[in-house]
């Protein structure tokens, strides 16, 4: 029986290219972003298995969509990508509380929105992969003007070894992956003409593997995915 995945952030990079692969592992993929025309470019890929969802995280209105959505449509969720993030390269002295604000509302809050909304529909034996960096890796060499980013993702990383002990009981794995620097638009927006050592489908790739499979080796782990520190 195919599974059914939901990965936010998807409209591109990494959670693009997390759906593509999903699906070319037959899974029902239900790709959540906020923008549309991205979403409807994505499904055309494989249009019998991705699902365009467009809806802001960070809307507790958008957020009970999804979830009447997937239970009137899938009824049940096997895989959960957390992937949706942002990210803003200032200088500690020249972020404002707004920043900060931004960063843990969507790189840490609306997973945490997302993750407690969808409980009821978990399958057992299913898995919650949240995204997280090697600047959220406990110990990794950090990059400048990266802090808030950096320790937003640091607590999803925590959130995921608290989900995974709260959550076993359910039958539902949950891990975090630190991944380095990917060649996404959002890393070259923040860097110009920085070079990263990944591409978004070699990464999309490893993490639809990961979500499918990695359960069977590991729960409530912080994993650092990269080739070098903090890259």
């Amino acid at each position: 029986m195919s599974k059914t995945a939901i990965v936010t952030g998807a409209s591109r990079g990494i959670g693009y290219q997390t759906c593509i692969a999903l699906a070319q592992k037959n899974c029902n993929v239900i790709a959540i972003a906020r923008s549309a025309n991205p979403l409807e470019e994505l499904a055309k890929t494989n249009p019998d298995l991705i699902t365009p969802f467009t809806g802001d995280l960070t809307s507790e209105k958008d957020v009970k969509k999804i979830y009447n959505f997937v239970a009137d449509n899938f009824g049940t969720i096997n895989i959960l990508v957390n992937n949706a993030g942002a990210l803003v390269n200032k200088q500690f002295q020249d972020l404002t509380l707004e920043d900060w604000q931004h960063m843990l509302d969507i790189n840490l809050l609306a997973n945490v929105h997302l993750t407690k909304s969808l409980l009821a529909l978990f399958s057992e034996s299913s898995h919650i992969v949240n995204i997280s960096s090697m600047g959220g890796f406990q110990g990794s060499d950090k990059f400048p003007g990266l802090s808030a980013y950096s320790v937003a993702k640091g607590a999803v990383s925590i959130l995921s070894e608290c989900l995974a002990t709260e959550l076993a009981p359910k039958g539902i794995s949950v891990n975090a992956l630190c991944l380095g620097a990917v060649q996404t638009e959002m890393l070259g927006q923040a860097f110009p003409g920085f070079e990263a050592p990944v591409s978004p489908e070699e990464m999309g790739k490893y993490i639809a593997n990961f979500a499918l499979d990695g359960s069977s080796f590991y729960n409530g782990k912080v994993l650092p995915v990269a080739l070098t520190d903090p890259e």
